[in-house]
């Protein structure tokens, strides 16, 4: 196929990419056929995987007016795939034009349009590293150039936990970043779950292999684990619908249907 303008050198067209297929679910331009052929592929097994998709984003969104209005002005968005309406730098800026936002992804398609997207906003940067390597993205300049570790901050792990493999150490990762945090600064998590999930599911996470980003499903006490000791808000760790909704139709007669946990922590 011919290479669009948007997607760097180096990017195989023939293999499908995990943030590409999130991208086509919440509605998005940025992806190829192959990817589109995956997102049926796991539609006809799940067939609310559309929905479990927009949910996490409206999830963040959420969030973000709510870290935003407690007076958090810096975020690190961790896992932010392939920008699409709603980012953070949008969110958090519209309400306060000086918040500052780091995003992160390991995917270089990602990495190039947010670059795009973010060019002209001083007050925001993408890098390129991975989340299960903390000290990279702690020691890279443009955290350095945007983040002030010493005033609360925001570290958004939204969607992203889920692709980090047991051998790669999640939890440790997650510890590392969460230390460098000074008091006041709050942590975000969603995470896919196999609790309460019919064989389905189970089987449509298998065909997340055939991404370089493999899904892993963990239980409600394991993502539970990440907050460490941290103090978890109401209304705690539950299925992405249920968290502070704007709405009560909002949370929609099934809210296990999203198939995720998500929660919010404050380091006190």
């Amino acid at each position: 196929m011919t290479r669009p303008s948007w997607a760097p050198e180096g990017i195989d067209l023939d293999r499908p990419s995990a943030s590409r297929v999130y991208d086509y679910f919440v509605g998005g331009m940025h992806n190829f056929e192959i990817d589109r052929e995956l997102a049926h592929m796991i539609e006809k097994f799940t067939p609310n995987v559309a929905e479990t998709m927009r949910a996490n984003r409206d999830l963040l969104r959420r969030c973000v007016r709510h870290l935003t209005d407690v007076g958090i002005d810096q975020f690190l968005d961790l896992g932010s795939g392939i920008p699409t309406v709603g980012n953070v730098h949008e969110v958090a800026q519209a309400r306060n034009p000086q918040a500052r936002v780091v995003y992160v992804d390991i995917d270089p398609v990602a990495v190039a349009h947010s670059q795009a997207i973010l060019a002209g906003n001083d007050n925001a940067a993408i890098i390129h590293a991975d989340v299960a390597d903390p000290d990279s993205i702690l020691n890279a300049p443009e955290v350095a150039r945007l983040l002030d570790f010493s005033r609360p901050v925001a570290v958004l792990l939204l969607g992203v936990l889920h692709f980090v493999p047991d051998e790669a150490d999640p939890a440790g990762a997650v510890a590392r970043l969460l230390a460098a945090c000074a008091p006041g600064s709050h942590v975000a998590i969603t995470h896919a779950t196999s609790d309460g999930q019919p064989q389905e599911v189970l089987d449509a996470q298998k065909l997340s292999g055939r991404t370089s980003t493999e899904i892993v499903l963990r239980g409600r006490d394991e993502i539970a684990a990440y907050f460490l000791d941290w103090t978890v808000l109401e209304p705690g760790l539950v299925l992405l619908p249920l968290w502070r909704p704007e709405n009560p139709a909002d949370v929609g007669e099934h809210p296990e249907h999203s198939g995720a946990y998500g929660g919010l922590a404050r380091k006190d």
